[in-house]
């Protein structure tokens, strides 16, 4: 959270080019992180029936980033969890506020409810991702800390990228 703090408020809630604001991006982050500590919040037995027993171990990082990648560079799009266009806030600071403590909100609740799973539980039950299918608890959460820091790279490079203003 240290790197969209240190954006000032205009530049957090502008978009880069015909991308995402930052903003946007952690706004998405933040809707697909509650969808995981949804997930994951659900009773262990009911994941079970619902997507059944994994087969295989769980995938170490580097797996479950190159098959998320390899989904992206196909035209894998956010879909459901693309963020919502919003009007521009008669408040900026308000809002920028308002998105940093949701976003900080599911981070806890996702760090809250991983904390009630048994090691041995995150590479028994399963969850479904809309891009790569039915994934380990364990490998869902790879893929929300390689998903957060891709996001975090993607704003990077783009100001990297950007010509600067002159005026």
């Amino acid at each position: 959270m240290e790197y969209w703090d240190s954006l000032a408020t205009g530049t957090f809630l502008t978009p880069i080019g015909d991308a995402w604001s930052p903003a946007d991006n952690v706004r998405h982050l933040t809707k697909s992180m509650r969808a995981v500590t949804q997930g994951l919040r659900v009773p262990h037995v009911v994941l079970f029936f619902a997507f059944g027993r994994a087969s295989a171990p769980s995938r170490p990082y580097a797996s479950v980033r190159e098959i998320y990648r390899a989904r992206l560079a196909q035209g894998a799009s956010a879909g459901r969890f693309a963020p919502r266009p919003q009007a521009a806030p008669s408040s900026p600071e308000a809002a920028r506020a308002s998105i940093m403590a949701r976003h900080a909100a599911a981070v806890a609740s996702l760090c809250d409810a991983i904390g009630h799973w048994p090691e041995s539980a995150l590479d028994a039950r399963r969850l479904p991702h809309p891009l790569l299918g039915r994934l380990t608890i364990r490998e869902m959460l790879l893929f929300t800390v390689y998903h957060n820091r891709h996001h975090l790279e993607n704003v990077q490079r783009r100001f990297a990228s950007v010509p600067m203003s002159t005026s």
